[in-house]
């Protein structure tokens, strides 16, 4: 392991207290990491910090220690009931993970209790134990934090609570509003007092953070710490110790190149990443059955009871594979992990750095390898422009056996394999036409046969996205679909039940004719021409432009004047307003004349 660090904690400007540094000992970090030397002494002088640094740079002691300093050193003690702190995170595995780790802290200072708020428990539950044990220190997800705002009939006034609220934390800031926690983090900063410490902590900063500092935010001190040597000059989002590889393979192809490395790296510990549960729950599956003598477990974000047990028990794993969405991609420390595998590009390539930064962690050395189609290998020119991060070629494994047949034999012996399979084909299909980066990850040039030839389907599911399409090179397999039954005789038993009141159904309504209520004919023709001049605006209205690499959709054309570059050398007074740097072609429709041309926005 590489230190990377920036002096002992004895040498920090304002003195920790000795129990925090006995506590830091035990845990064996004698000294401190870049992030936190610059954040914890601007924290702990009552300043609202914006602290950016790549994934694995130690965070989250960055946010602990100036916690527990504020409140050492309030002139009222806290009361049971009063909550000094808040820490709020997107996903409940890193709450969990943060709460272990205060409580290596907390275990010092008995005054203060502290209370983990998660989903996937009991609500009523959480309320009791708020009443029972307090919680001075709260560590908690968006959604239940905001439900036990609203549990003031059950005897806990959570509002009443907050008043002697002294520091707000936003861990994973972005993810937080990219989740879609907006409204609730809205909420619940309504019930916080405006007198508090307020720190935001994330890998990367978006203009919704951006946001989120100016409105919650009094004077931030922004704190952006980048790696050293190569790593700071070109503003590298991922460890410098992190080996990042791509392959570029067939869609049919990728199963079997994913089997083949798993099995050659048993004795090691994976995560791989899918676009959707439907993917994670299908490939789980298929792994388990395929890779012998190695330990198997799935992750993802439907998953209600059993999320917090499969998390833990992998953490304490020596090796194995861990299959999961990006619902594992932020902020979770599980311990030496060697490889990160994307089986899906993300949806947004600031997930990509956050997947790949599971590994080489706090000094540690780690891999990361994605799968690419051919159609997308351009994806690596965009990551190194657009996220700094430079990937080098690893070559696909010639000739790797075949697996594809035993997925197929699993889906004709178990219905639930066939549905699985149906599902996650559809899932990941719908997934790719929502990518942010649909200039290189184009729907309508993905070949479909060979992704079902890859999922190894029996059939082609009906699904609009396919829709009129013909698939030459996809062989169904001959046989009647629904024939297939579950291995499971209650599931059979119930799926034979449903099919034998569809028969008796149809074989009742064979006889009557289908009542279909009549629209008047003025109404339908006005709906298809209001239909009409919708598609004919929103075409005139769409400019689709390139810079370098980054896309970017304008909304309308009435916020922007375009020029073609003719019309620019006439109009010198508009010089000082255009960017030398970038030169921005647009895909304009006809009715404005600049097809083909290169124009300028001003």
């Amino acid at each position: 392991m590489e230190h990377v660090t920036e002096g002992a904690w004895e040498t920090l400007p304002v003195p920790l207290h000795p129990r925090v540094l006995a506590a830091l000992r035990e845990l064996g970090f004698p000294y401190m990491t870049p992030v936190q030397s610059a954040t914890i002494p601007l924290f702990m002088k009552n300043k609202d910090v914006a602290a950016e640094a790549v994934t694995g740079s130690g965070k989250t002691l960055a946010f602990v220690i100036p916690i527990l300093q504020i409140l050492l050193k309030r002139e009222e003690k806290l009361k049971k009931m009063q909550v000094g702190a808040i820490i709020i995170t997107p996903t409940r595995e890193l709450a969990i993970q943060i709460n272990e780790v205060l409580l290596h802290f907390s275990k010092h200072f008995p005054q203060f209790s502290q209370i983990l708020l998660i989903g996937g428990r009991n609500p009523g539950e959480d309320v009791e134990r708020f009443k029972e044990q307090g919680g001075n220190i709260i560590v908690a997800t968006p959604g239940r934090l905001e439900d036990m705002f609203r549990r003031k009939a059950e005897g806990l006034d959570l509002a009443n609570c907050v008043k002697s609220l002294d520091v707000l934390v936003l861990d994973e800031a972005d993810r937080l509003l990219d989740m879609g926690f907006e409204a609730s983090i809205n909420t619940i900063l309504e019930f916080l007092p405006k007198q508090r410490r307020t720190g935001l902590f994330s890998a990367t900063q978006t203009q919704e953070v951006e946001n989120l500092v100016r409105a919650g935010l009094r004077n931030p001190v922004r704190i952006s710490v980048k790696e050293k040597g190569v790593a700071a000059t070109s503003t590298q989002k991922t460890p410098s110790r992190l080996e990042n590889y791509y392959m570029v393979c067939k869609a049919d192809e990728k199963f079997n190149q994913l089997v083949h490395f798993l099995q050659n790296h048993k004795q090691e510990k994976h995560l791989v990443f899918f676009s959707t549960c439907a993917c994670v729950e299908y490939y789980g599956k298929a792994l388990e059955a395929l890779i012998k003598n190695a330990k198997i477990m799935c992750i993802h974000g439907k998953m209600k009871y059993k999320r917090n047990k499969i998390f833990m028990e992998f953490r304490n794993l020596q090796s194995g594979i861990l299959v999961c969405t990006d619902v594992m991609a932020r902020g979770i420390d599980i311990p030496e992990v060697n490889w990160v595998l994307q089986y899906d590009p993300p949806s947004n390539a600031s997930a990509f750095v956050h997947r790949c930064g599971r590994t080489a962690r706090i000094g540690h050395t780690g891999s990361a390898l994605v799968f690419l189609l051919p159609m997308e290998e351009s994806y690596v020119n965009f990551l190194s422009i657009n996220q700094k991060c430079p990937l080098q070629e690893m070559k696909p494994q010639k000739n790797p056996a075949d697996l594809l047949p035993q997925l197929k034999s699993m889906a004709l012996a178990d219905r639930a394999v066939f549905e699985k399979g149906m599902k996650a084909f559809v899932s990941c299909v719908q997934a790719y036409a929502k990518h942010e980066c649909n200039l290189i990850f184009r729907l309508k040039d993905l070949d479909f046969a060979s992704l079902a030839r890859g999922f190894a389907l029996l059939r082609m599911p009906k699904m609009p996205e396919l829709r009129g399409k013909q698939f030459p090179h996809f062989v169904p397999v001959d046989i009647d679909t629904d024939t297939i039954a579950f291995k499971d005789k209650n599931r059979e038993k119930q799926r034979q039940k449903f099919l034998e009141q569809q028969r008796k159904e149809k074989k009742e309504n064979e006889g009557r004719k289908k009542f279909i209520k009549n629209k008047a004919w003025s109404k339908q023709k006005a709906k298809k021409e209001k239909k009409k001049k919708m598609n004919e605006k929103r075409k005139r209205e769409e400019v689709y432009a390139f810079f370098w690499l980054r896309p970017c959709k304008i909304e309308s054309l009435s916020k922007y004047k375009l020029y073609s570059r003719e019309t620019l050398k006439q109009k010198s007074h508009l010089d000082s307003k255009l960017l030398p740097l970038f030169t921005l072609w647009c895909l304009v429709s006809s009715n404005y004349n600049f097809c083909g041309q290169p124009a300028y926005i001003i």
